[in-house]
């Protein structure tokens, strides 16, 4: 098979797997559905490779907040940059599959804490901390763009949470990702 033809045919299975376990789980909360989002972004990055993984990681968010799983439009773009931080640092440590075993703990470890200080720096400390006196009550059309509710929610969404879904999913991806790797002869 052609190899540009495998990788959007990849990319395109573990992005429908993604958005379809954000919509199963979305009811079991965030600690279920970030565990399972972080796990498919790292089978991704893993199986398919940097490129599928960055693009699943992008993508990801926006389903979310069309789903109604992220809690408001000014975290996409921060969840955006949290999963690109994972997926680079959790490819770049682990590598491809011949690297040595202990790697892989060594780079979920440095990925989860990656994320959960980007998304700890860029949500609580930039949109609930500095920008939040221009964000506070302002619309976008009929959009409220940060409602104080939310400002309360956020940091409780963006700190621990985001780095145990992490290692979680993480930890699942780890386990599964030699067995798929020899089932699809990678």
């Amino acid at each position: 098979m052609n190899k540009k033809i495998r990788w959007i045919t990849e990319t395109a299975v573990m992005l429908a797997l993604l958005v379809t376990l954000q919509a199963v789980t979305k009811p079991l909360g965030q600690l279920v559905t970030g565990s399972c989002v972080n796990a498919v972004l790292a089978v991704t990055v893993l199986l398919v490779g940097m490129s599928g993984g960055i693009t699943v990681a992008l993508i990801s968010p926006v389903c979310a907040f069309l789903l109604g799983i992220a809690p408001n439009f000014v975290t996409v773009l921060p969840i955006m940059i949290g999963n690109v931080c994972f997926v680079v640092l959790l490819r770049l440590i682990a590598g491809k599959s011949h690297k040595p075993i202990w790697r892989q703990p060594l780079a979920l470890a440095a990925a989860a804490g990656g994320k959960f200080a980007v998304l700890y720096l860029l949500v609580v400390k930039v949109v609930c901390g500095i920008a939040s006196g221009a964000l506070l009550g302002k619309k976008l059309g009929n959009v409220v763009v940060l409602a104080p509710p939310m400002l309360q929610k956020l940091p409780t969404m963006f700190t621990w949470p985001q780095l145990f879904t992490a290692l979680i999913g993480g930890a699942v991806a780890l386990l599964i990702v030699p067995v798929l790797r020899k089932a699809l002869k990678k």
